[in-house]
C-alpha cells in the first residue's frame, strides 16, 4: 500500500477512460489527479499505451516536477499540469483537482486553426457560457525554452488576460496543439474532454451547414447555464440525505 494509492487510482481510471471515450489513440493524451493538501498529482507514465497501463506505472510527482513515487518517467507535459496546478487550485483557490490532455479530433482541429469555438447551440451553453477560446501559438524562445512549462504559462496568462474564471471555463484550446480540460476530479475532467469534443464537432456541422450560422441568443444562453449551475438550478435529482 502507498499513502498515493487513493490518487494513483483516480489517475488510472481517467487514462484508461481517455481511449474508450475516442479522445485519443496510442499515446496521444494523459490525465492526472492532484491531492491539494499534499501538494503532489499522480500522472500517466510517458509514451506507455493505455494497454499496458497499471497502478503500479502511475507516476506521483510534485508541482516542481520532482518524481515523489515511481519507477518510469511522468507525463512529457507534467511541467504543463504543474503549473496549472499551481496557479489555478492553489494561488487562484479554485477547485481543480484532475487534468485531462488530448489530441482529439475536433477539439484539436479548431486548435489548428487558431480558432474560438462560438457557442451555437444550448448543448454549448449548459456546461460554458462563451466560446471555447483557443490561445495564440507560443513564442519561439517559449518553445525554445521550457515547452512544456510554457505550455501552462500560456493557459494562465490567456486566463488572466481575458478575464476568465477556470472554473466557469474548464476548457481551453492551445493553438496549434490541442485541449487541455480540468475539473473537480480527473474522473471529471476525462467527461469535460468528452463534453468538449463533441461541442467541437456539432460546431464544425454547424459551419458546414451554414458558414454565417448565428451565436445563441444571450437569453438561451443563460436559461440553460443557470438552470444546471445558477443558485435556482432545477437540472437533475435532489436526494434527501
Amino acid at each position: 500500500m502507498s499513502r498515493y494509492d487513493k490518487i494513483k487510482n483516480e489517475a488510472l481510471q481517467a487514462n484508461l477512460e481517455i481511449p474508450k471515450q475516442e479522445l485519443a489513440i496510442f499515446t496521444w493524451g494523459n490525465a492526472s489527479a492532484f491531492d491539494k493538501s499534499e501538494g503532489v498529482f499522480a500522472i500517466k507514465p510517458s509514451g506507455v499505451p493505455y494497454s499496458e497501463l497499471a497502478l503500479e506505472k502511475i507516476v506521483v510527482v510534485d508541482l516542481d516536477g520532482n518524481v515523489v513515487e515511481g519507477k518510469l518517467n511522468p507525463s512529457s507535459d507534467t511541467p504543463t499540469h504543474a503549473f496549472l496546478y499551481k496557479e489555478f487550485s492553489l494561488n487562484m483557490q479554485c477547485d481543480i483537482l484532475g487534468i485531462v490532455h488530448t489530441h482529439s479530433t475536433f477539439a484539436t482541429s479548431w486548435a489548428q486553426a487558431l480558432k474560438d469555438v462560438p457557442i451555437f447551440g444550448t448543448t454549448h451553453a449548459d456546461h460554458i457560457q462563451c466560446s471555447i477560446p483557443c490561445t495564440p501559438y507560443l513564442s519561439k524562445l517559449s518553445v525554445q525554452n521550457e515547452y512544456e512549462k510554457e505550455t501552462g504559462k500560456l493557459i494562465v496568462d490567456y486566463f488572466k488576460k481575458h478575464a476568465l474564471s477556470p472554473e466557469l471555463v474548464n476548457m481551453i484550446l492551445v493553438g496549434g496543439h490541442g485541449p487541455f480540460c480540468w475539473n473537480n476530479s480527473a474522473k471529471e475532467a476525462v467527461c469535460t474532454a468528452k463534453i468538449l469534443e463533441e461541442i467541437c464537432r456539432m460546431a464544425l456541422y454547424t459551419k458546414i451547414i451554414d458558414y454565417s450560422a448565428s451565436e445563441l441568443p444571450d437569453y438561451i444562453i443563460q436559461k440553460h447555464y443557470q438552470r444546471k449551475h445558477g443558485k435556482n438550478a432545477y437540472y437533475g435529482q435532489r436526494y434527501d440525505k
